[in-house]
């Protein structure tokens, strides 16, 4: 009877030690998290501002004292760190239309509405890159349900983007 007590708690532990190695490994693997390792990486530091979208797999991250900007997509996998002198510009994006847009050698658009209730709040970071000339992620999408917040939170964040790419072009 021992004996059977003692391999049914073999078992237990062996299914709890198995349990537990999947959830941390779920943990580890989470886009957000994976997207914030990614970004560590690319600038080698922790960045000032980021933004991430967890559900399209992508994030943009600006480090001052690097004087870079990273921007990656396919859940960190791929990615580009340009260089203060690279960044041409930003906007902020709702439903479709340009809210506010900050770009070099140009005069701020200031963002002029307030949409509560927006379904689509896009920052799009301009380059000089003949090749990736442009990087749009969603801010808040309500159609997607991995997207948290809500499009005030979005518009927030996105008017922070642009003060900080205004300063930087400045």
């Amino acid at each position: 009877m021992a004996e059977a007590l003692r391999v049914i708690l073999l078992i237990a532990l062996a299914a709890a030690a198995l349990t537990t190695a999947a959830l941390t490994l779920n943990w580890w693997m989470e886009p957000e998290r994976r997207l914030r390792r990614a970004m560590l990486k690319s600038l080698g530091t922790l960045p000032e501002v980021e933004a991430i979208s967890a559900s399209e797999g992508r994030g943009a991250g600006l480090d001052f004292d690097g004087g870079q900007v990273a921007v990656l997509w396919d859940r960190g996998a791929h990615g580009l760190v340009y260089a203060f002198d690279e960044v041409e510009g930003g906007e902020l994006i709702v439903d479709g239309h340009v809210v506010a847009r900050v770009r070099r050698g140009e005069a701020r658009k200031t963002l002029d509405v307030m949409a509560p209730d927006a379904e689509l709040v896009t920052l799009r970071l301009l380059f000089a890159d003949a090749r990736y000339p442009e990087f749009e992620l969603a801010l808040w999408n309500a159609m997607s349900p991995g997207h948290t917040g809500s499009p005030p939170e979005a518009m927030r964040l996105g008017r922070r983007w642009l003060s900080h790419l205004d300063a930087m072009l400045k």
